[in-house]
């Protein structure tokens, strides 16, 4: 599911600033984006979005700025000295009156020093950005929880057209064994008495079992309302677990069922309504990929 959150403090002359954005995926996915100070941090910030998300792609941004003093780098006078001395020997340089501009100066390697202590930075740091972590999650969540209610609207849509479709099915599919019956009486009465040929019934009753047998439907029908049953309880239920891959399994489960009520039958209105039944469950499969 798709989702933003974000956080931010300010603490001892630190900004400190934690943006995590969600979008559809099958499947966890993490990213994070850090300056080289926190790169220390991505398995913490992995291991915080694996308990609080599911599934989704997830790109998690962390950063700083430092405005206190000890953002400050450190001239290195030795190797300022050592530059000048080298310069010192190049014919020409220091006798013809050369001058040194400071900006270029201090872009030479090793002349600026960055702070020291990075472990301690990062030991400093980090109880703050893993407060900030969670309540960007807390954010993305809470927006995720919003659309979630959305999504389960429109699923809830679809499986009422399932639902009503399923009841016609039912309530039809006796009747096809009688029409058949019907229709195939009739045609071997025309046929026979055209032959002069006497007809005999136990062989239309064989013939008419035999047809039965090959479209009944009923165990399908049953199947089918079952996940119905159980996915519309998972759509209502207030637990909190995570149910997007059991209504992706439920979906697919469903499919299958209502691909072989179409191969088993050759009727059109059941034709009819399977497709119909069909293409909800097809839109059901795109979005319960964005459930969590």
């Amino acid at each position: 599911m798709t989702g933003f959150g974000d956080a931010a403090t300010h603490e001892g002359g630190i900004h400190y600033f934690v943006e995590v954005r969600s979008l559809n995926g099958k499947y966890f996915k993490c990213s994070s984006r850090l300056p080289e100070q926190l790169m220390a941090l991505e398995p913490i910030i992995e291991s915080t979005l694996r308990r609080r998300l599911v599934r989704g792609t997830i790109t998690a941004t962390c950063k700083y700025s430092d405005s206190s003093g000890t953002a400050a780098y450190t001239i290195n006078s030795q190797a300022i000295e050592r530059y000048m001395s080298q310069l010192r020997d190049v014919p020409g340089v220091m006798d013809g009156g050369a001058t040194f501009d400071v900006t270029s100066l201090m872009g030479l390697p090793g002349v600026l020093l960055p702070p020291s202590d990075d472990e301690a930075f990062f030991d400093r740091v980090r109880p703050i950005f893993e407060k900030l972590i969670d309540e960007a999650c807390d954010h993305l969540v809470s927006m995720r929880v919003r659309e979630g209610a959305l999504l389960v609207e429109d699923l809830l849509s679809h499986e009422k057209v399932i639902e009503e479709r399923l009841g016609r099915l039912r309530e039809h599919a006796p009747r096809v064994v009688e029409d058949y019956e019907t229709r195939l009486r009739t045609r071997i009465e025309t046929l026979l008495e055209n032959a002069g040929v006497q007809n005999e019934p136990v062989d239309l009753i064989r013939e008419v079992a035999a047809y039965a047998e090959r479209s009944d439907i009923a165990e399908e029908l049953a199947r089918l309302s079952g996940h119905m049953g159980q996915f519309r309880s998972l759509l209502t239920s207030n637990d909190d677990r995570p149910v997007g891959r059991t209504l992706d399994f439920l979906a697919q489960e469903m499919l299958r069922e209502a691909n072989t009520i179409a191969s088993k039958s050759g009727d059109a209105q059941i034709s009819r309504d399977i497709v119909e039944v069909k293409g909800a469950i097809d839109r059901i499969k795109e979005q319960v990929q964005n459930v969590e």
